[in-house]
């Protein structure tokens, strides 16, 4: 069975999604419903929300929506991942507003559409500091060129747990190694950084990719965290750039064929179980 760590729910008559371009494959609502007939269709038995990067003023109306479907009778839904800023000067009133919700699991701060330096702010890194001092985890998403500057933020908070979105989001469709490999390599040397398998067919050219096009990529990442800290995403919808909830998971069943079944299971629910505190 799954869990899968990553998946991004849109509500535009709710919410504002500043991002969304008009016309685009992402322009469309993403119902609770419409996510678990597929999830449960390919063997995703939990799921943590992802925040959408909303307008700023409705982040916690974001969290309080997802509340309210994680309430409901017999979801798979079991925790939100909410945004935040940490650059804020009243990060610490947001953080305490926060610990009252029991569905909140953890943060996120997009970094790969904010200049590099965004998170070398004294501010930002005092917020982080912050965050350090509660249970809840930070996921990173940046790009390859930026994974070297979080890197510098998660030696300032070693006793702050990190995930490292998308496989620090590799330019597949390119064919980009080397530089992101280092990257990534460098990132897994901190304990308290996980990676999760997340979406990466988005980064392919369309839908012409294949398994081996993925394994060089989901390989590093494996060798280099190792089968204990690695988590699996479907980054749904963001995904279906590549394809499917469905063909990313059969997918990564083959890009994860050569595991033994311990280690298959650390990477589709154990160790998210664990991280999260599931």
């Amino acid at each position: 069975m799954i869990t899968d760590t990553h998946v991004h729910l849109v509500y535009r008559d709710q919410l504002a999604y500043d991002w969304i371009e008009p016309g685009s494959y992402l322009d469309a609502d993403v119902s609770v419903e419409q996510y678990e007939q597929v999830a449960r269709q390919v063997g995703i038995t939990k799921a943590l929300h992802m925040e959408v990067d909303v307008a700023e003023a409705d982040m916690e109306k974001e969290t309080t929506l997802i509340e309210s479907l994680i309430a409901r009778d017999d979801t798979i839904l079991c925790g939100a991942i909410a945004a935040c800023r940490p650059e804020h000067k009243d990060f610490d009133a947001y953080l305490e507003r926060q610990s009252s919700r029991s569905a909140v699991k953890g943060f996120r701060r997009v970094l790969h559409v904010m200049p590099d330096e965004h998170s070398q702010q004294p501010i930002f890194r005092d917020g982080i500091k912050q965050l350090a001092q509660t249970s809840w985890v930070f996921d990173l998403c940046a790009l390859p060129r930026q994974l070297p500057v979080v890197t510098e933020l998660v030696d300032l908070v070693p006793n702050l747990q990190f995930v490292m979105d998308h496989c620090g989001v590799p330019d597949i469709k390119a064919g980009e190694f080397s530089r992101w490999a280092a990257a990534v390599a460098q990132l897994a040397l901190r304990d308290n950084v996980v990676a999760k398998l997340s979406g990466i067919i988005a980064y392919g050219d369309g839908t012409h990719w294949t398994v081996d096009t993925l394994k060089p990529y989901v390989h590093h990442v494996i060798e280099c965290f190792g089968t204990d800290r690695v988590v699996w995403g479907s980054d749904s919808p963001v995904c279906l750039a590549g394809g499917s909830i469905s063909d990313w998971v059969a997918a990564t069943h083959a890009l994860l064929s050569d595991l033994n079944d311990a280690e298959r299971h650390a990477i589709l629910s154990a160790n998210a179980a664990r991280v999260w505190r599931l």
